[in-house]
């Protein structure tokens, strides 16, 4: 027992070097602000140890009632304003530096972050809750944020000012200098000790807290599911358990870091008694005078001082490293595989698309698509079909590279796509999805996401033959009309729509339709059908539909179950097989009828 608890004591810190190795990576692009903090915190804490200095020389200069030497004192004080004016600068200066340090090493943290979610598997994406993900770009790095400005502000000036202290008491007497350091270590160990106990809460806890981000984010999302279904009371519940748990990390981590503070300030109470007791024996045996004990005791405050702040850095700098360690693991997150070294860049594809012998599999343990083949001739449209779960999307997401095949090859104008860019092989399909997404913005920034160069006659001749143009001319602004996250304003169909007139701005030689006039009504589907027909003309288009009176003109009709295609043809060739297809077909005839 005793060495699995070494070992994970071991390991554990051995993952905080790791992260503060990163987080030093990330400070050393900006090391000139952090040697000018540095030098700023050495002339701040010298000029502020030269005070108690001038102060007991200011005390000497009083003799006795009626011997004081004004003029003298006079001088000092003069100086001491001088001393205290560069502190004040000198310090300003340095947070200055240590608030660029740690906002700048906070943007280039959440640039990256960012930058590895667009480079991300969807398979890493599809796993893990986005409010999760968004807690660690947003609270995680805000939390990171708050101790490193907090370590670099009173690290520096801590350390330099334990340093000069010590300096300064060892030149004045070396005794009373001694019996502080011989108290020094109890409170170093203190700190240590709490220390190490409250990296592993603040770990809990900024991990409940990307828990409950997430929960929240998606209650809110499906506010209308949860209360068409009157899941309230259950989504409360979740959210309290989580909520319960919060509480307890967060008050278990909070109260142990708050002992730092008063068990510090107990040890230092004893530095400064042992400097009292010994420098008041001395000075009335002569060893000392009055106004250099005077500075002993402003030493021996000064001195444990920093050790409070030092401590209390030392917690907070604990849920920094728990929140950079969140964050850093994302950065690190394996990206999608890289383009071949001569990857070819595909531009007017014919559309000759084919499958070979393709395998794919979300879970290795349960089996998808086994020995999938399929032949589409260029301006030809495919219609796929099947029951819920037969690899329909999966055949989608494959042709699109958003995932990659276990084995076998899919192939465009006879090179495999994985030798193609994905970029390139993105931008030669149009895809419009039976869920819709639309970006906060304007009308038209969301239609023109595809072609960003577009005229508005361009966007508004799309509109017309994807029928938005007449419901986007009602709208308070028209194409200029600012629609917040996912088009909250706009009905399904509407946001439907938009969707379709994306596509027909750019018109690629490829289509894809997944069940896309799903949310729209049976009037504008006729239409947009027709639509379809037109920009379908000449292109490969790969069609999902489950009301399988939308397919009946497609040239090939693949029908999939299990992840395999067990019929192909036409339509008049399935129904006379008198199958899987004719029995789809007329189920959902005999219920229209």
């Amino acid at each position: 027992m005793g060495r699995k608890t070494d070992g994970a004591e071991s390991a554990k810190q051995r993952g905080q070097l790791a992260t503060l190795k990163k987080v030093f990576h990330y400070i050393g692009k900006y090391w000139f602000f952090l040697i000018f903090s540095i030098v700023c915190a050495a002339v701040t804490v010298t000029l502020t140890l030269y005070i108690p200095i001038l102060t007991g020389d200011a005390i000497d200069c009083i003799i006795a009632p009626g011997k004081v030497d004004f003029t003298i004192i006079f001088r000092i004080l003069k100086k001491m304003g001088i001393v205290i004016g560069c502190t004040a600068l000198s310090q300003w200066v340095m947070s200055v530096c240590n608030n660029k340090i740690a906002y700048h090493v906070v943007r280039d943290i959440r640039r990256d972050a960012f930058e590895r979610i667009q480079i991300l598997p969807l398979k890493y994406l599809d796993a893990h809750p986005y409010g999760e993900i968004v807690s660690r770009v947003i609270a995680d790095v805000d939390q990171f944020s708050d101790g490193l400005i907090m370590g670099f502000t009173q690290l520096f000036t801590g350390v330099i000012t334990i340093l000069g202290t010590l300096f300064f008491m060892f030149r004045e007497n070396v005794g009373i200098t001694l019996v502080v350091v011989c108290i020094t270590p109890v409170s170093l160990f203190v700190a240590a000790f709490i220390a190490r106990r409250t990296y592993k809460m603040f770990k809990l806890q900024s991990e409940t807290r990307g828990e409950q981000t997430a929960l929240i984010d998606e209650m809110i999302g499906n506010q209308k599911v949860v209360q068409a279904f009157s899941y309230e009371d259950k989504a409360l519940s979740r959210f309290d358990e989580i909520n319960e748990r919060l509480a307890k990390y967060s008050l278990n981590a909070t109260f142990f870091s708050s002992l730092t503070n008063p068990s510090t300030r107990f040890v230092n109470s004893l530095v400064y008694t042992g400097v009292c007791v010994t420098g008041a024996l001395s000075a009335i045996r002569g060893g000392i005078s009055v106004g250099t004990l005077t500075c002993f005791l402003s030493y021996a405050n000064q001195y444990t001082k920093p050790f409070n702040e030092i401590s209390g850095v030392f917690t907070e700098f604990q849920n920094a490293l728990a929140c950079a360690a969140r964050i850093f693991a994302l950065i690190e997150e394996a990206p999608q595989p890289a383009e071949p070294e001569h990857a070819r860049v595909l531009k007017d594809a014919s559309g000759r698309v084919a499958l070979s012998h393709v395998a794919f599999s979300y879970v290795p343990e349960r089996k998808l698509i086994e020995d999938l083949n399929l032949r589409v001739e260029s301006g030809k449209r495919v219609a796929i079909v099947g029951p819920t779960g037969c690899g329909k999307t999966t055949i989608i997401n494959l042709l699109m590279r958003f995932y990659d095949v276990d084995a076998g090859s899919i192939s465009v104008d006879g090179t495999d796509i994985r030798e193609i860019t994905r970029k390139s092989l993105r931008e030669n399909y149009g895809m419009v999805l039976q869920e819709t997404w639309l970006k906060a913005g304007t009308v038209r920034e969301n239609i023109i996401m595809g072609k960003p160069d577009a005229t508005d006659e361009e966007v508004i001749a799309a509109a017309k033959a994807a029928h938005s143009h007449s419901f986007i001319k009602r709208l308070p602004e028209g194409y200029d009309t600012v629609l917040s996250e996912d088009g909250g304003e706009l009905s399904q169909g509407q946001k439907q729509l938009l969707c379709i007139t994306r596509v027909m701005l750019c018109l690629p030689p490829m289509l894809i339709l997944d069940e896309a006039t799903s949310s729209i009504d049976t009037r504008t589907e006729i239409r947009i059908q027709k639509a379809f027909a037109k920009m379908m003309e000449g292109r490969t288009s790969f069609v999902i539909a489950h009301r399988l009176s939308t397919i009946v003109d497609a040239d090939t009709i693949l029908v999939m179950k299990d992840g395999h295609i067990i019929e192909q043809g036409n339509h008049k060739e399935l129904l006379s097989q008198n199958g899987f297809y004719a029995e789809l077909y007329n189920s959902q005839f005999v219920m229209s009828e």
